[in-house]
């Protein structure tokens, strides 16, 4: 624990109304623990297909029947897959630390994170991150927290908006994870930020650093949101909404009109209609109707992915391009950016009261 007066760690101490032989007990810490999606630990192909078929097993992202599903999955989707998804990941890897670029981007977030909670609350609070799929598992980084001594544990998931598949998902294995504790944590799970005035704020000072780097102002900014089917807005799921509502209050903070901003959605996946207009296909309309220069950001990504990298920046502005655009111009997701970096702390620091 931290000692505010003495700015130092306090020592283990027997408990109160122990007896006196008891042995001394360490504080309880705080832990907070940062999750997203996941990444493969490589890019061949078995790499790829331990990554890809745990997340495509997920029932909360690809909600089919497992009698049906599982067969194509096994025997037809991961035995091509795999290739594809790696070459794919090969184009954005990061050689130097041998990792997935979101791999290096939440190592630095979670270190900046760290220092800034340290700063604020000494050695009360332990602050790592973990993968919804692969590695560093949810499991294991929930085991590390209670044998280090976490008493309770605040789960962030990096994810702006709500989407079954992203932030219930994330939740569904935190508390599995829980299942396996003799000794529970007290637990709190942080709740989407894609209206947190801080978040808006780091997001708008992005946009306008972007802008003012270029020479010739984009005609249109393109929010572009991961999808999902349509008929999950329809079964309940806020996601949409969220969305929308992030590019609406990213508008007003900017003081923009409607002809300047444009909600779209990507990485459309399976038969059946997802959520639109589809990033890919409006990107190409606006260069078929004169908007030949355009901007694109991924306000529902915490870290660029391959999502981001390869699909916006690679297959996105192919298709803009392709259909007559000029200027592309792809706006990196916040990262760990300084702004962003207080942004999340300062949503940290909302859901620690009365713990710290």
């Amino acid at each position: 624990m931290f000692d505010a007066k003495s700015a130092q760690p306090m020592e283990a101490r027997c408990p109160v109304h122990a007896p006196d032989d008891h042995p001394p007990v360490e504080p309880g810490k705080v832990g907070i623990l940062l999750a997203n999606l996941g990444t493969p630990d490589g890019t061949d192909y078995w790499s790829m297909r331990r990554y890809l078929n745990e997340f495509l097993s997920d029932r909360r992202v690809i909600d089919y029947s497992p009698w049906l599903w599982q067969p194509l999955l096994q025997l037809v989707i991961l035995s091509k897959r795999p290739f594809s998804s790696g070459a794919a990941y090969r184009s954005i890897w990061n050689t130097e630390a041998d990792e997935s670029p979101l791999m290096t981007i939440t190592k630095e977030q979670t270190a900046a994170i760290k220092a800034e909670m340290i700063d604020r609350y000494g050695s009360e609070v332990m602050v790592d991150f973990c993968m919804r799929y692969g590695n560093p598992s949810t499991k294991s980084k929930v085991r590390e927290m209670v044998e280090a001594g976490c008493r309770k544990i605040l789960f962030f998931p990096l994810y702006p908006q709500y989407a079954g598949a992203t932030w219930a998902t994330a939740n569904d294995q935190f508390f599995r994870v829980l299942m396996e504790e003799k000794w529970q944590p007290i637990v709190r799970v942080v709740p989407p930020y894609f209206d947190q005035p801080v978040y808006i704020e780091a997001l708008a000072q992005s946009i306008e650093r972007a802008y003012g780097a270029l020479e010739n102002r984009p005609d249109m900014l393109v929010c572009s949101y991961h999808g999902v089917p349509e008929r999950y807005l329809k079964e309940g799921d806020p996601y949409f909404c969220q969305c929308q509502k992030t590019t609406r209050l990213l508008k007003e903070r900017l003081g923009w009109t409607d002809a300047e901003i444009v909600t779209t959605f990507q990485s459309r996946f399976g038969p059946e209609e997802w959520l639109q207009p589809y990033t890919v296909e409006e990107v190409a309309r606006l260069a078929e109707t004169g908007r030949k220069r355009i901007a694109v950001c991924a306000p529902a990504f915490s870290a660029d992915c391959i999502e981001t990298l390869e699909e916006i920046n690679e297959e996105i502005r192919e298709s803009f391009e392709e259909a007559g655009g000029e200027e592309f111009t792809y706006i990196p997701c916040l990262n760990a950016d300084s702004s962003h970096i207080e942004a999340l702390s300062s949503v940290i620091d909302d859901n620690l009261k009365g713990w710290v």
